[in-house]
């Protein structure tokens, strides 16, 4: 059957050129999403820390201020993927409105109910609509990207300027929520937050021109299927919970080993060298021309994540185990990457926002349960316990990577995707 390929760059188009990242940002009406994308996703990487450092100071208890961060972030993992499903069915910027405000007004409860010395279960009560909120960006970003870039080669290094984009806000977001709560005051970092989450989400809900179609039939709206049902995405779900025990793991572990021996100083050396490889490699994996087909360079890039992952726990010395994070920080990019690169095959234009946030919410919920374990095991076992984590996580994600790696081949062209009547969308195929 031909294939049927629309908003195919043009020959003088930057996209028609060797992937890279001058060519992806003068993508036309690229930085007018980039710029408010990047003010409003930052309150992302500061939530959780503006909540410990607020609720820690207002009651004096890390383990009431580690709750309250806790149920957030699991509001947030749960609701994350039917924020992007309504985000595909009716448009982003009318889920993303409402959901700035929401998310500003609970996140300023959460900061007077701290601030009054509420009882806890009055910030867990704040806190669930603070997590729920939380503006998708990123998915959201990467589902402009798709739509701007269908059939180009950039696409691959859009995945990768995104992946790199999530790193530098993981370093910048923690840094300014620790000086604000620190110098300002205990509450500046959620008022913070909530703010740029505001601000940047209205601007980024204006770009109107560059967010994804709803796609409609006649006068009613198409209903598509979830991105959940399809097989390829439950795929990339396991593998990218394995990549979020990465994280998890390596935050408790690398704490406990430089607290036992005398130096937790260098706990912030040790994971910014793991993120360091971790941004080198996505620069370097967008700007290559790859020519082997993204499932397998998921399968090759995610062995070695396993492979690097599996020697962590028998380092010893800090050298060691610095080298060893820069190797394991190196593999994680690419596995991410291509996972999300892997979407825009598999999964049609109006349930891809969706899907991202659902790979986001993997990661998430595979970064706490490897915080929650790996602590038990370091707190049980001996030092150097919780890095068991990292190796399981990505051995067991691997297992199922290769089992069911057949899976992660794009439906033939023309195959109905969508519950609507005589809708069909051409999906690429690898």
């Amino acid at each position: 059957m031909a294939s049927t390929v629309t908003n195919r760059p043009s020959k003088d188009s930057p996209a028609s050129s060797r992937p890279g990242y001058g060519q992806l940002l003068r993508t036309r009406g690229a930085w007018t999403f980039l710029l408010p994308g990047f003010a409003a996703r930052q309150p992302f990487a500061m939530l959780t820390l503006s909540i410990v450092l607020l609720v820690q100071h207002t009651t004096g208890s890390y383990g009431a201020a580690g709750a309250a961060a806790a149920v957030t972030g699991v509001s947030m993992a749960v609701f994350a993927p039917y924020s992007g499903r309504l985000a595909d069915r009716y448009g982003q910027r009318a889920v993303l409105i409402p959901g700035v405000l929401v998310h500003a007004v609970s996140g300023l409860t959460l900061t007077a109910l701290a601030l009054a010395h509420a009882p806890l279960w009055a910030l867990f009560l704040a806190a669930v609509p603070t997590g729920a909120s939380v503006p998708q960006i990123g998915p959201m970003v990467r589902a402009r990207w798709a739509v701007q870039l269908k059939g180009s080669p950039l696409l691959t290094t859009a995945a990768a300027f995104e992946s790199v984009t999530d790193e530098l806000t993981f370093v910048v977001g923690p840094l300014l929520a620790t000086a604000l709560c620190t110098a300002v005051n205990p509450a500046a970092g959620l008022v913070a937050e909530a703010s740029l989450t505001l601000l940047g989400g209205l601007l980024f809900a204006a770009r109107k021109s560059t967010q994804p179609p709803v796609a409609v039939e006649g006068h009613a709206r198409v209903e598509h299927a979830s991105a959940l049902r399809v097989p390829g995405v439950r795929v990339l779900i396991v593998t990218f919970l394995g990549i979020g025990s990465v994280f998890g793991g390596m935050q408790v572990s690398l704490a406990a080993f430089t607290e036992s021996i005398g130096e937790p100083g260098l706990n912030g050396v040790l994971y910014g060298t793991f993120a360091a490889g971790n941004m080198l490699s996505g620069l370097v994996c967008g700007a290559i021309a790859w020519k082997a087909a993204p499932r397998h360079r998921l399968v090759v890039g995610y062995a070695a994540l396993a492979l690097t992952a599996s020697g962590l726990w028998a380092a010893h010395s800090v050298p060691v185990l610095a080298g060893l994070g820069l190797l394991v920080g190196m593999c994680i990019a690419p596995a991410l990457i291509t996972g999300y690169t892997l979407v825009e095959n598999l999964v049609p234009a109006g349930a891809r926002t969706e899907a991202f946030t659902w790979l986001t919410g993997a990661v998430a919920l595979g970064q706490a349960a490897a915080v929650t374990i790996a602590g038990q095991l370091e707190d049980r076992l001996w030092g150097g316990a919780g890095f068991l984590v990292p190796m399981g996580g990505t051995l067991l994600a691997l297992a199922t990577l290769l089992a069911l790696r057949s899976r992660l081949v794009a439906p033939p062209r023309g195959r109905t995707v969508a519950r609507g009547v005589g809708h069909r969308l051409p999906v690429a195929v690898d």
